[in-house]
């Protein structure tokens, strides 16, 4: 009976360090897909859905801030809002996309990489390693971020999030 205890408790404590190294393996998983330009591999770590949705909702509040009261008071200025935050969501959904996605985190322009064999990658440059310096800590058992700064020393949050025992890239926040 002791044997049944212990194997039990051993099945629980490696489920559990299995989710606990979720994140961390799910980081080494885009690291590598982008590395090795595996669009595909880069697809199932990643939640398109949310991390559009949340992307557009960041835009567009950006969008409001920077017009100001006086653009969201007039008929022409919400006019204007609506027009740029389509816009706006159109380019998020052109981006956020796996080749847009991995062309974004090798911190190359998406528009040079739309045919991935006209343009090789430069003999001697090092590939990139997304998120490999990055301040990694959980939120709550089902919530991880990874923190980067972008070239001005801003922070740019990848936020992953767990679904089961799987994480997946659920959220950039931008330093908008």
């Amino acid at each position: 009976m002791k044997k049944w205890i212990w194997l039990a408790a051993a099945l629980l404590l490696a489920l559990g360090a299995y989710v606990a190294a979720g994140p961390y393996l799910t980081i080494r998983a885009i690291q590598q897909a982008v590395q090795e330009d595996d669009t595909r591999a880069l697809a199932r770590q990643v939640d398109f859905p949310a991390l559009r949705s949340s992307l557009k909702l960041q835009l567009d509040d950006y969008l409001v801030r920077s017009a100001g009261a006086d653009a969201q008071g007039s008929a022409f200025g919400q006019l204007g809002l609506r027009i740029a935050s389509g816009l706006a969501g159109g380019a998020v959904d052109a981006m956020v996309t796996p080749v847009g996605l991995a062309a974004m985190m090798e911190g190359r322009r998406v528009w040079r990489r739309v045919d991935v064999r006209a343009l090789p990658q430069p003999a001697g440059e090092p590939a990139a390693k997304p998120l490999q310096d990055a301040e990694r800590r959980y939120e709550s058992p089902s919530r991880f971020t990874a923190t980067v700064h972008d070239d001005a020393g801003r922070p740019v949050v990848f936020v992953l999030t767990r679904d089961g025992l799987h994480w997946r890239l659920s959220d950039i926040r931008l330093p908008l």
